[in-house]
């Protein structure tokens, strides 16, 4: 079973992120693995060895060159990656963050499950898994917490607020995977040493025929970026005997009652 899995190198969120004059996240230097990726890659390599044979490649898109994010997902046990870095590709939105993903994994080939985390921590958006599958033309699975795969079938627990739905659909297929779906092991040394000498095969936007693509392919502009509001200090009710009554008067003047 041959596993693809899409991961994002972001700046270390331990560090206070930085501006471009663009509105876009400064993403200079070191770049790490995004720690929703991390349930992602421990998600494919156990999949593939219950499956008993196949690889787990990695997919990425990140400036200068960085690979640093990856070799922790190959010194997890990930056989191979592509990265897609490109200066052109500063300000690209997620549509067509999807369309570069999904090209780079034509590219690639021989898959039967592309895995990628419900949303990144930096950008939120959540929804470049769907048009992944959309783009590709494969089924689409979202929220797992249980994953299976039975021969040509895949059976997922999709979480939702009421429990879980039970989703069964063929292969090859795309799945985004919630936080804690599997504990995500720590490379070992001997992984990180063999990390080293994995390969990661880099590729341009134009290497994989997308155009156009950056602040020219997007459909979104950002104008302005503002501080929060600082949260107003909120009001202390002392209970004297009738404490009940102006919980219920405040409730009350919210409408929440």
């Amino acid at each position: 079973m041959n596993v693809i899995v899409c991961v994002k190198q972001i700046p270390d969120p331990a560090t206070p992120g930085v501006l471009n004059a663009d509105h876009t996240l400064k993403r200079e230097g070191k770049l790490i693995l995004d720690e929703s990726d991390g349930y992602g890659v421990e998600m494919a390599l156990q999949l593939v060895d219950t499956a008993g044979g196949g690889d787990v490649s990695l997919v990425s898109m990140a400036p200068n060159g960085e690979v640093s994010g990856m070799r922790t997902a190959l010194a997890m046990g990930a056989a191979k990656g592509t990265l897609v870095s490109d200066p052109a590709l500063q300000g690209t939105d997620a549509l067509t963050t999807a369309k570069v993903l999904a090209a780079a994994i034509k590219k690639m080939g021989g898959f039967d499950l592309i895995i990628a985390a419900t949303e990144s921590s930096d950008g939120y958006t959540g929804t470049i898994p769907e048009q992944l599958a959309e783009l590709l033309g494969l089924p689409s699975v979202t929220f797992a917490k249980r994953v299976a795969v039975n021969g040509q079938a895949l059976t997922v627990d999709r979480q939702t607020e009421a429990g879980y739905d039970e989703i069964t659909c063929p292969l090859p297929a795309v799945i985004s995977v919630t936080a804690g779906v599997v504990e995500p092991r720590y490379p070992s040394f001997k992984g990180i040493m063999a990390a080293k000498s994995k390969p990661i095969d880099t590729v341009t936007a134009g290497d994989l025929g997308v155009a156009p693509v950056g602040w020219a392919g997007a459909g979104q502009s950002i104008v302005n970026v503002a501080k929060a509001e600082a949260r107003a200090a909120g009001e202390v009710i002392e209970d004297d005997g009738e404490g009940y009554a102006k919980i219920v008067a405040f409730l009350e003047n919210l409408k929440v009652i």
